[in-house]
Order: structure tokens, then C-alpha cells, then sequence
């Protein structure tokens, strides 16, 4: 199963941005699936998480309140909506999956399968 992520490019801060993350060849079904950020010289952040099976979902302390996560069964895919976007949010964007246990959801290392990448570009 292949992940491609998208949706990233350059907005002004305040402004919002949809990422998607498509599974082609396979589906989500049974996986948790997460989104991570990474910026130069910093090792991979966690951003969010859902449950396929059941939507349950995590957030980090600081996208609390302007991201959401979703999934669409018919498109097979991932949503990372993001809203009052901050210059810190700056960051490539990864989307990962992972049969992981739901407590270790936000470690990348129980993510064996990951998407190439999304530039997300905040401006101030």
C-alpha cells in the first residue's frame, strides 16, 4: 500500500489548509493513521492520529482546537484540516500508517509506512 499525501502549500498566517493522504492499492481498514511534521535540523513531530475503525483520535498541545482530523471511507483517505495555521506550523508534513497499539500512536518509530511529504509554508 502506497500513502500520498497533499494538499501543503504557502498560506498566510490565520489562513487554513487541507491535507489529504490517499492509500492507493490497499486501504486503512484496521490501521491507525497519523499525521507528522518535520522542519530542518528537528526530528519527526507528532500532529494527529485516527482510528479507522472507529474515529478515535489525538491531537498535540499545540493543534488542539485548530486542526481536525478525519477519514472518508468512499475516498479512502485522510484529512488533516487546518485552521488558524501559525509561521510555527511551518513544516513538511508526513502522513504515516501503522497497526500500532493506540497508546503508542505518536511515536513515528511504530510507523513502518509512510507518504512522501507535503510543504506546508505559513507566512507572518
Amino acid at each position: 500500500v502506497q500513502l500520498q499525501a497533499s494538499g501543503g502549500g504557502l498560506v498566510q498566517a490565520g489562513g487554513s489548509l487541507r491535507l489529504s493522504c490517499a492509500a492507493s492499492g490497499g486501504t486503512f481498514s484496521g490501521y491507525t493513521v497519523a499525521w507528522f511534521r518535520q522542519v530542518p535540523g528537528k526530528e519527526r513531530e507528532f500532529v494527529a492520529a485516527i482510528r479507522w475503525s472507529g474515529g478515535g483520535t489525538k491531537y498535540t498541545d499545540s493543534v488542539k482546537g485548530r486542526f481536525s482530523i478525519s477519514r472518508d471511507y468512499a475516498e479512502n483517505t485522510v484529512y488533516l484540516q487546518m485552521n488558524s495555521l501559525k509561521p510555527e506550523d511551518t513544516a513538511v508534513y508526513y502522513c504515516a500508517k501503522s497497526r500500532v497499539i493506540w497508546g503508542r500512536n505518536d511515536d513515528p518509530g511504530a510507523y513502518a509506512n509512510w507518504g512522501q511529504g507535503t510543504l506546508v509554508t505559513v507566512s507572518s
